[in-house]
């Protein structure tokens, strides 16, 4: 009963203070916005997962699909269209900026309470954030973004900064964000809001600077000197990702919120995804261990045969003549041989144990590509390599191979190895190189075939052969793979029928609802796009034309 008396107290002491504190602060509160959120009552460790997850997710998303396909690791036998033909034109970006504004509220609630770790965080993911834009679109709203619940004109239709402005504030936030770390303080730190690092100063330090060396890189060409002299600088303080332990990653552990993007189901959402010959070529030439970790043997291997005629359209199981067709995912695994007879002087087919669709062909080509029994829009291919299994189903645990990879130590050491090439103080080409593709074979577990595989790629001294085996270590993170395209030319890559051009395309198309409703500005920003020969009729707003950071460049074509 005392104890009733005492809440009843409590909550009639609380009602009077609430009315009191309404009565005094009645006009402070006719100057507030009612739709804003007072940085004062936000929790950062309640924002931060909520930045960190979406944007880590995005960027798996789009490396794993999208990019895959662009950078020819994946082509789609269905609903292929952003994937294997480059259908870019009025690309959205809503989500990105739907991200920043809850990144913008980790900020201020961090800078409001005096939070170094999260702000530093909330700086590192707007670096990230607006620097894919940037990438994708080239100019886009930035000083003037973020802004709208001020009611302004000027923000709710935002003008366009330029590519170049982005960078350089990216590498801004990048360098405070890294000073903020350096100091050590972690008040207010939960290790259980970082789904990153898990609260580790340190490690967002190197993250930071690891960022800070890809967009000085991806500057190189415009700005050659400031590129080198930051990039040394970093390198020298050793405090950037240089092993496999320090790479930026995400788990996907398969709950309910949480599921890998390819999971198989009767619905063929994933088996449309199937390897590109591009790849499958490069992986199988140079014996790479890699190649058995990210996909299967086809399913049902060709056998040539000069007795028959044509083909045969029915299929052997250890070589004894099967009435039925196995499902692919009920023969996951299966230790036994499926085939198929065909006579090589009729037809032609593919009898390699892994084979890849060729790049941007047309889609009925695609769907029965290699004699596949049963064509059709996002059917699986028996005659074409798949994904694993591993890969496939969605399923994982806590530090399994599937991830979302924002930054690796691979990436940075294949950088660094380009670089040296270029002159810059930061290491020996090769070692670099050699790291490269260790840190790499270590993240996919078949680290104890490094000595027979770097034999099969020695350092040849070319900047072609970083970047090819850069885009090989990128697989699940094409994206960056892209970049490097951009920038550099390699791999040299080419595109079929399929395809409105015959090279890949290097920029979004600014989507319908800026195009509808900020159309002066997006069309200032259109403006300064430049048009190259495959820009074709969308004219200056095409995946085809070029932004600022290619302009005079010569790259990719």
């Amino acid at each position: 009963m005392k104890k009733i008396k005492k809440i009843k107290g409590i909550l009639i002491l609380a009602m009077t203070l609430l009315v009191m504190n309404a009565c005094d602060d009645k006009l402070t509160e006719l100057n507030e916005n009612p739709n804003a959120v007072n940085p004062a009552d936000g929790n950062a460790n309640l924002l931060m997962p909520s930045v960190l997850g979406p944007t880590a997710s995005s960027y798996l998303n789009l490396g794993l699909i999208n990019m895959a396909g662009a950078m020819q690791q994946l082509q789609a036998s269905g609903w292929g269209g952003s994937i294997n033909y480059f259908e870019w034109d009025g690309s959205d970006w809503t989500s990105y900026y739907d991200n920043l504004r809850t990144n913008q509220l980790l900020i201020e609630v961090s800078r409001e309470n005096g939070f170094a770790f999260h702000e530093g965080v909330g700086l590192v993911m707007r670096a990230f954030l607006f620097g894919q834009i940037a990438d994708y679109w080239g100019d886009a709203p930035y000083s003037t973004a973020l802004k709208g619940a001020e009611g302004e004109l000027e923000f709710q239709y935002p003008a366009f900064d330029s590519q170049e402005s982005i960078y350089m504030g990216v590498i801004a936030d990048l360098e405070a964000a890294s000073a903020l770390f350096a100091t050590g303080d972690d008040t207010f730190v939960d290790e259980n809001a970082d789904l990153y690092y898990a609260g580790d100063m340190e490690a967002w330090e190197r993250f930071a600077n690891s960022l800070l060396i890809r967009y000085w890189v991806r500057l190189s060409e415009k700005k050659a000197s400031e590129a080198k002299s930051a990039v040394e600088a970093i390198v020298a303080s050793g405090k950037y990702i240089s092993r496999t332990s320090e790479d930026a990653t995400m788990d996907y552990t398969g709950g309910a919120d949480d599921q890998w993007p390819l999971i198989y189901d009767n619905e063929q959402s994933s088996t449309r995804y199937q390897s590109c010959k591009t790849f499958i070529d490069q992986l199988t030439a140079s014996n790479d261990p890699r190649l058995s970790v990210w996909f299967d043997p086809v399913q049902v291997r060709w056998v040539q045969d000069t007795n028959i005629s044509g083909f045969e359209d029915v299929m052997y199981i250890d070589g004894v003549e099967s009435a039925i067709w196995p499902d692919w995912i009920d023969y996951q695994g299966s230790s036994a041989t499926f085939t198929r007879k065909y006579n090589p002087n009729d037809v032609t087919f593919i009898d390699s144990e892994y084979v890849g669709v060729e790049p941007g062909i047309l889609i009925s080509e695609i769907q029965s590509y290699n004699g596949n029994p049963s064509p059709g829009q996002g059917r699986h291919n028996v005659h074409v390599s798949m994904m694993t299994s591993t890969f496939m189903d969605g399923h994982a645990l806590p530090g399994d191979l599937l991830q979302s990879r924002l930054l690796s130590a691979a990436e940075m050491h294949f950088t660094l190895a380009e670089m040296a090439l270029q002159g810059w103080n930061v290491g020996d080409a090769e070692e670099h190189y050699n790291a490269g593709i260790g840190s790499s074979l270590e993240v996919w577990g078949v680290a104890d075939q490094y000595a027979d595989f770097v034999a099969q790629v020695a350092f040849d001294g070319t900047v072609e052969q970083i970047i090819t085996q850069k885009w090989v270590a990128s697989f699940t993170s094409a994206t960056e793979a892209w970049n490097d395209y951009k920038r550099t030319g390699f791999p040299v890559l080419s595109v079929g029928n399929g395809a409105p051009q015959p090279v890949p395309a290097v920029r979004f198309g600014y989507g319908g609802d800026e195009l509808n409703n900020n159309t002066d500005n997006v069309n200032s920003a259109i403006d300064n796009l430049e048009t190259t020969d495959y820009s074709g009729q969308l004219g200056k707003d095409s995946p085809y034309s070029k932004p600022w950071l290619l302009q005079g460049t010569g790259n990719p074509w």
